[in-house]
């Protein structure tokens, strides 16, 4: 016989296992930000984009040459990379969500802005090139804490695709 006590008991803790206080969105493989857990760029990146790279955000342009596709434009999926500073000293990555012109792209990041909340996770911020080549090497980036872009520009590599690069013959 089921003891419905038990059951209850157990549908109720069910029910409330699924309730959060988060705003940010869950991401399957990724864990959540909590006590004792910030995320970071780089396991949100890894899990959003697909691409399978390890090591700190500056480190993926070098480690991605020869795996996968990388590049000067922004393409929806691909992984913006940031290099690193004295402001970033691990660098920076960014999922490219779309691009809105030949100017302005809107990124999924984590961890970006400490006014966000540290590990939180930010969607479709705007990013902008200010190179004056328009090679998206010099960047503006959106800061939440302001509701504007920062005033610091930051340095990228570019972006690596989401797909295998393949050696020529």
């Amino acid at each position: 016989m089921v003891d419905r006590r038990g059951l209850l008991g157990l549908s109720t803790l069910l029910a409330l296992a699924g309730c959060g206080t988060s705003r940010a969105p869950r991401i399957p493989g990724v864990p959540e930000p909590g006590p004792g857990l910030d995320l970071s760029c780089v396991p949100y990146a890894r899990s959003r984009s697909g691409i399978q790279l390890r090591g700190d955000a500056w480190q993926w342009w070098d480690a991605a040459a020869g795996r996968y596709a990388r590049g000067s434009r922004p393409e929806p999926g691909s992984v913006l990379v940031l290099a690193r500073t004295s402001r970033l000293p691990q660098g920076h990555l960014a999922v490219v969500r779309r691009v809105t012109s030949s100017r302005e792209i809107r990124v999924d990041h984590a961890n970006w802005a400490s006014g966000s909340g540290r590990g939180r996770v930010a969607e479709d911020q705007p990013v902008l090139d200010v190179s004056p080549g328009n090679d998206w090497t010099l960047l503006r980036v959106w800061y939440p804490r302001v509701g504007d872009y920062g005033a610091t520009s930051f340095a990228a590599h570019g972006f690596i695709a989401p797909r295998l690069a393949f050696a020529a013959a």
